[in-house]
């Protein structure tokens, strides 16, 4: 007679089905799994006062060393909703690298996640995923955002997330050991901004019912306590001249301020960032009803330039438009760019 789980599915007719403990067949059946239900890694758990929701950029993500021999793979790469890069590794129960090795594994991605990874290249992957699924890239991402959200401050917040450390490292198996467990919270308190997670996802089966019941690990008192902070509030004009005039000398402030003069003058809406330590402004462009932003100015002290983001988009679409954006920026003293910076 089998065990019995304490799981039971009450059916329509109240007839009661006792569910058995099942094992998920193969890793790939469990990352196919997690690449078609991106709920299942249950965004509640993880933050109760503001769910998660998540969007696959890409299964099978190469994240590896210059040698192209010690490459690997990661198993998934999501993005939430205020683009934190999700960075997700599977393992069964059954396999003997579910814990030190799979610990070093994360985080060898979360070193050279930065290195190899910039907003505009998870982008790409994003719509390489779309195309494969047979949608459109645009869709998605403003079905997954919402309409309060536009797809070029979601990408300008990944940027900006990803350049801060702030990732989210999320180990996902049928049975999380107590070993991985404690390593999992002691990482968690840790590392900061980053965020270190475990899930659990059994699996119970029983008259062709299957029932599958997450539960994350690595939320202790602690780490909660020491990564809560204030939620990033939308900036202003005044906020942010404020912010250049702490930071910066009265020659750099003159030229901030002149730069936001220039976006205030072009008559365009101007859209400001909700970044929790540097805030940030660009003027809005709708050409066809399409929403772009060419360049943003941040209190980092930066103009950021997008152009890899502009391709097949309309005005600036063409290489050679986007050449000919460029090479006036390169007219302006002090600026130093070139071809490189049309495919970032």
């Amino acid at each position: 007679m089998a065990a019995q789980s304490g799981v039971f599915v009450l059916q329509a007719d109240q007839a009661l089905v006792p569910m058995q403990p099942a094992h998920f067949a193969a890793e790939l059946d469990f990352q196919k799994l997690l690449s078609k239900f991106p709920s299942l890694l249950v965004g509640d758990q993880i933050d109760p006062d503001n769910p998660r929701r998540f969007v696959l950029v890409r299964q099978e993500l190469s994240i590896g060393h210059e040698d192209e021999a010690s490459r690997r793979s990661l198993d998934h790469l999501f993005l939430d909703q205020d683009g934190v890069p999700t960075l997700v590794e599977v393992k069964r129960q059954s396999d003997s690298r579910l814990r030190r090795e799979v610990v070093g594994q994360m985080l060898d991605y979360a070193a050279n996640f930065q290195s190899f990874w910039s907003a505009e290249r998870i982008a790409a992957a994003f719509e390489t995923t779309c195309v494969q699924a047979g949608t459109d890239t645009e869709a998605a991402l403003s079905e997954f955002l919402g309409p309060q959200a536009t797809s070029e401050g979601f990408w300008s917040a990944v940027g900006t997330n990803i350049h801060a450390g702030k990732l989210r490292l999320l180990f996902v198996a049928d049975h999380i050991p107590t070993e991985l467990r404690r390593i999992v919270e002691f990482l968690n308190v840790q590392m900061n901004p980053a965020e270190v997670l475990a899930l659990e996802l059994r699996q119970f089966a029983g008259e062709g019912l299957r029932t599958i019941v997450p539960m994350v690990f690595g939320q202790t008192r602690e780490a909660v306590g020491r990564k809560e902070v204030v939620k990033g509030t939308r900036w202003t004009e005044d906020r942010l001249i404020a912010a250049f005039e702490d930071k910066y000398s009265v020659e750099e402030v003159a030229v901030a301020k002149a730069l936001f003069e220039w976006m205030k003058g072009t008559g365009l809406p101007l859209v400001f960032g909700t970044g929790r330590e540097n805030g940030s402004v660009y003027p809005l462009l709708k050409p066809q009803g399409v929403a772009i932003n060419p360049a943003y100015l941040s209190t980092e002290g930066k103009v950021w330039l997008q152009f890899k983001s502009l391709e097949g988009k309309p005005v600036f679409g063409d290489m050679d438009q986007r050449r000919e954006m460029m090479l006036r920026f390169a007219e302006v003293d002090g600026v130093t760019i070139d071809e490189s910076s049309l495919d970032r």
